[in-house]
């Protein structure tokens, strides 16, 4: 196994989720910060929007107009001259607040949810995924999972991998025609290692976050792990692939412990390091 070394490249964030590496920046969330924000490759950060209800997973149409998940009113959104324009209400199709998601080519959204009130410490329930296609329409896909996260689409489309935090695995399944999703299987036990957000690689591996585990892995089809990255006292929480070559990893960490997230401390920060295998494009 190899292990890399990070390096601070942003910081003052509140906690950070959801990274996109699109049309030469890095696109995140700053969920308690209650907004998102595009971040140059020299590290000037400009603000993109407000999200009031606390923003997660970020999304791309055809058109590039970008997608943002909307937590706590379990909504999402198109973001349309600086401001936020409804893209489907998926309130009644889930029991808790929605969290991560991806798009695919086609513009279609698979959005993920936490299944419990998590940060009151309630019991675990397993939980949906939804589908939302370009047209707003939505209707659950897949059930029975423990916290789906970070889900990422291979570039042929056909397969979709999704983080279950709580199964301490990644799941795939097949993707039909009509955004379907079939054949649900385990594409990697984790060993323990409870997945935040994901990335998927030009070779297929992914990277994750091991929330549990303070640290970034990369981790290939039935459960191989190539590649380690320490974080020391600090989380990992979530991490994308980006930079003008596509070898430039980004992990999103946190100081502290998790009760602390929704204090508003400026405790968030992104850091890079390189990498060899370059980006597939999802998330």
């Amino acid at each position: 196994m190899k292990t890399l070394q990070l390096e601070s490249f942003a910081e003052g964030f509140v906690f950070l989720e959801g990274p996109r590496w699109r049309d030469g920046k890095l696109w995140v969330s700053d969920m308690f910060g209650k907004a998102v924000y595009t971040v140059a490759p020299d590290g000037t950060r400009s603000k993109v929007v407000d999200v009031p209800n606390r923003p997660s997973g970020i999304g791309f149409l055809p058109d590039k107009t970008p997608v943002v998940v909307s937590m706590t009113d379990r909504c999402l959104y198109r973001v349309v001259d600086g401001k936020l324009v409804l893209h489907s209400d998926i309130s009644k199709l889930v029991n808790s607040d929605i969290n991560d998601m991806v798009m695919d080519a086609r513009g279609n959204a698979y959005v993920g949810n936490l299944g419990y009130d998590l940060f009151s410490g309630a019991e675990m329930k397993l939980t949906n995924l939804v589908l939302v296609t370009p047209d707003g329409k939505a209707r659950e896909v897949a059930n029975g999972l423990a916290v789906p996260n970070g889900p990422v689409i291979t570039p042929d489309g056909k397969k979709l991998i999704v983080a279950e935090s709580m199964g301490r695995k990644l799941t795939a399944f097949d993707i039909q025609a009509d955004g379907s999703l079939i054949n649900q299987r385990v594409f990697a036990d984790l060993g323990g290692a409870e997945p935040d957000g994901i990335c998927l690689d030009a070779e297929g591996a992914v990277w994750l976050a091991a929330i549990n585990r303070r640290g970034f892995l990369r981790v290939k089809e039935g459960g191989e792990v190539t590649h380690k990255i320490e974080t020391g006292k600090r989380m990992a929480i979530a991490c994308t692939l980006g930079g003008a070559d596509g070898r430039t990893f980004y992990g999103l960490t946190f100081e502290g412990a998790f009760k602390d997230i929704p204090k508003g401390g400026l405790n968030s920060r992104i850091e890079t390091v390189r990498v060899d295998v370059g980006a597939s494009g999802s998330p």
